[in-house]
């Protein structure tokens, strides 16, 4: 998917003007900086015929930002009758560097994170359309937390990303199963 990302949504951009005409879906990440206004403009921009399916909102503010700015951009997209998917990428705003110069993400924060996302559509009455994760299956030390026991001085071990630190396998899984339940309770709401 082809998306315009934080840095390069700038209401004035070649990267959103580019956009319009694209007839392939798209996403737009966005942050805790994205107000309400902002995100009604860039979605008519991206999606001028408010095709269904056609935009995809990639939220990454980190949980309690998620928590205070999701709900004012739901109403604002709800209210003005835009047709979105919401998506959480809970890895991108919880990157931060050790005293050791490693790039990495903590676990627990991504964890809060993806289960604020799930508290504020459950509260909404809104859907969480989908999940972004960097993660493999190779037994990397990249980001700290989880059952598998990463932590800052194990980092070294077998760090070997090329680009930006993934959850290893045992992270994602506990992610995977984390995201079933959640998926599970809002069917027994429904129900």
């Amino acid at each position: 998917m082809v998306w315009v990302g934080e840095r390069t949504r700038d209401l004035d951009s070649a990267h959103l003007e580019f956009t319009r005409g694209v007839q392939n879906p798209l996403g737009v990440k966005i942050s805790d900086k994205c107000t309400p206004q902002e995100l009604i403009t860039t979605i008519d921009t991206m999606n001028p015929q408010n095709v269904p399916g056609k935009i995809t909102i990639i939220v990454r503010m980190g949980a309690e930002k998620l928590r205070s700015n999701l709900p004012e951009l739901i109403n604002a997209v709800r209210s003005e009758g835009k047709h979105v998917v919401w998506v959480s990428d809970p890895c991108h705003g919880n990157t931060f560097q050790t005293e050791t110069g490693y790039k990495t993400r903590d676990f627990d924060a991504i964890r809060a994170e993806l289960r604020a996302f799930f508290d504020v559509h459950d509260q909404m009455g809104s859907h969480p359309g989908g999940v972004h994760l960097e993660m493999t299956g190779e037994d990397v030390t990249e980001c700290t937390g989880g059952e598998s026991g990463v932590n800052q001085d194990t980092l070294k071990e077998r760090y070997i990303t090329a680009c930006d630190p993934r959850l290893n396998g045992s992270q994602a899984l506990e992610l995977s199963f984390l995201i079933a339940d959640r998926m599970q309770k809002r069917r027994e709401m429904q129900a």
